[in-house]
Formats: structure tokens, C-alpha cells, sequence
């Protein structure tokens, strides 16, 4: 019988100055290459989305993000809890992410912070394989990295909206 790797958890967050109440609002639709536009080690940036039908709001609905390196990402999103939270999932479908990653389910989620809004993402990754397990650990420290300045980005793009 084979066993499964187990996914391995990832969050980042942080407080951005942006009313709890449209925060989800404003992060749904926003344009995925200006928030993770940078390369972080071995994670590149998205360079565009295709095949996306529909206004990216409705649970169900799937979109292909294409990375700088040419690699594709399927994006299904899987619900909508406005205005605390949305998830997704994304399956690897080219490149070199698919050796390591057989499927991740991502998560934004939105609670009040002062007179802001605290924004965390996080992803359950599940490695392909025993082998990729191990390597695990030095996939969560790019992510978090990744992380760290995409929502950065995101806090540029609210904030300056």
C-alpha cells in the first residue's frame, strides 16, 4: 500500500491599511502579475492568467496562470465566505513546480485589525511524493519569501487604489 505525503501548511500575513468590509472585494479581481510580479529564489513571477471566463467571483470557476518561465498553473476557485474569506486550488501543471507539488489549497483570509484589515495567505501543499516531502522545507522558506513581498505588493496595490 502507498502512503501519501502529508500536506505541509504555509501562511504568511499582514496588516494593511484597507477597510475589512471591501478588503476580499478589492483582493479577489486584483490582477495576479502585479501582486506576485517578483521572483523569490526559485519561484517565479506570473507573467499573466489565461482561459479565464467569468468575473473570478463564483465558486467553481478556473483560470491558467502562466509564470515568467513559461510554466502553467490550473486555479480553481473553490468558495467564497465574503467577507472573511476565499479558497482556491491549483494543480501544477508544467514546469519544474511539478515534480515537487501535486496540489496546493490556497486561502485568503480577512480579519479586522484596528482600523484596518489583517490579510493572511496560506497554502496546504501536498508534495508529489515521499522524495519531494523532503524537500518541503526549503520550498516553505522560498514561499514565505515569496509570500513576504507579494503581500507587500498587495498592501501597494489596496493601498494606493
Amino acid at each position: 500500500m502507498t502512503q501519501h505525503p502529508e500536506a505541509v501548511h504555509l501562511e504568511s500575513s499582514r496588516a494593511i491599511p484597507v477597510a475589512y468590509e471591501t478588503a476580499l472585494a478589492r483582493v479577489l479581481p486584483a490582477p495576479l502579475p502585479e501582486i506576485f510580479g517578483r521572483r523569490y529564489a526559485a519561484i517565479g513571477p506570473i507573467a499573466e492568467v489565461r482561459d479565464q471566463a467569468g468575473g473570478w467571483d463564483t465558486a467553481g470557476e478556473t483560470r491558467t496562470i502562466v509564470l515568467a518561465d513559461g510554466a502553467t498553473l490550473r486555479e480553481t476557485l473553490t468558495s467564497i465566505d465574503a467577507p472573511s474569506s476565499f479558497s482556491y486550488e491549483i494543480t501544477p501543471l508544467s514546469g519544474p513546480l511539478k515534480l515537487l507539488v501535486g496540489q496546493v489549497a490556497g486561502r485568503w483570509s480577512f480579519a479586522p485589525a484596528g482600523t484596518g484589515t489583517r490579510v493572511t495567505w496560506s497554502w496546504d501543499v501536498t508534495p508529489t511524493s515521499g522524495v519531494a516531502a523532503f524537500a518541503m522545507p526549503v520550498f516553505g522558506w522560498m514561499w514565505k519569501g515569496y509570500a513576504r513581498q507579494s503581500l507587500e505588493s498587495l498592501e501597494e496595490l489596496l493601498v494606493g487604489a
